[in-house]
């Protein structure tokens, strides 16, 4: 694994760009939402229950970085909307389960399509080198986004 403290300039020159390109990308693609009454904290607490299936408010909080007492408010506020169901834990009766409701699962599926588009959308301006470099690069991006 390369230091990049101790980089060279072009590595430092493709950190800056990386960190300038991503931030972009991720303040565009947050305007490309399905429903504007959910703020992006709630839309990825839907996001992460839609991929771990259930967690605790607790277990929300760590994947989410926020303090347990925010996570309590945000699934508050989700389950008035709707979007999930608060259920005895199994094994702790003092703890809920949180799990999405169909119309998180529905509403997550639309704005997926959504940002799926726009993106595409995005990539029909890359000619085929381009193209395919990014298609390399996805593993990667995906790689550092969950380190």
């Amino acid at each position: 694994m390369p230091d990049l403290s101790h980089g060279t300039a072009d590595d430092a020159a493709a950190v800056n760009a990386l960190r300038s390109s991503v931030m972009r990308l991720g303040r565009r693609l947050k305007h490309q939402r399905v429903d504007e009454s959910l703020s992006p904290t709630e839309m990825s607490v839907l996001g992460t229950l839609a991929l771990c299936g259930t967690a605790t408010p607790g277990e929300l909080a760590r994947k989410e970085h926020v303090q347990p007492p925010s996570m309590t408010r945000i699934v508050a506020l989700l389950e008035a909307k709707g979007l999930v169901r608060l259920e005895p834990h199994p094994d702790d009766r003092r703890q809920k389960v949180v799990s999405p409701t169909e119309q998180a699962e529905a509403m997550l599926e639309e704005s997926r399509r959504k940002r799926n588009a726009w993106l595409a959308s995005l990539a029909e301006g890359l000619d085929e080198d381009e193209w395919a470099k990014l298609r390399a690069a996805a593993p990667v991006l995906e790689k550092l986004a969950h380190l």
